[in-house]
């Protein structure tokens, strides 16, 4: 890889942060309450077009996570839920498994910890979760969905060459 696509790659990454960051801080109100609705979670879908967005999106996670109110515990698991995520995304086949890696893995690994920290409901908590994490993303698919199918899209973030024919 040449040092001008090398330098492009840590850019795009250090501009998927900065807005992941920016709008959950600017909804923060949505982003750390039982029902999350965290709008940043959208951009996990650009992992399924670039695999080193994985950096991007879990960098952004971890800066916003720092002003959760859970703090140690939101920036660590929380960004750890966020990571997985996105390497199960970036190695799915299918872009529609984007709603489903985080909806799960939000739901139990931000769950248990709600439940832990605060006492909540186990199984509510998680459910609470889950819903949250899941209406964002539906929402994430269905533009990236249409996006997604945009040469002009796929060249402006330098996608990775994705062998399926019509699953975006």
């Amino acid at each position: 890889m040449n040092k001008k696509k090398i330098i492009r790659r840590i850019t795009d990454n250090a501009l998927i942060a900065a807005i992941y960051y920016v709008v959950t801080i600017l909804l923060g109100g949505f982003a750390f309450n039982d029902v999350q609705f965290r709008i940043s979670e959208i951009l996990l879908f650009l992992i399924f077009f670039r695999k080193d967005f994985v950096i991007g999106v879990t960098l952004g996670c971890l800066l916003a996570n720092l002003h959760s109110p859970l703090q140690p515990w939101d920036a660590i698991f929380g960004t750890v839920a966020t990571l997985f995520s996105g390497l199960l995304i970036a190695f799915s086949k299918r872009m529609f498994w984007g709603v489903i890696w985080p909806t799960i893995l939000n739901a139990i690994i931000v769950g248990f910890m709600l439940h832990f920290i605060l006492n909540l409901p186990l199984f509510a908590t998680m459910g609470l979760v889950a819903l949250g994490e899941f209406v964002v993303l539906l929402l994430g698919y269905g533009v990236f969905s249409l996006i997604g199918k945009q040469p002009a899209f796929l060249n402006l973030i330098m996608a990775d060459e994705r062998k399926e024919e019509n699953d975006v």
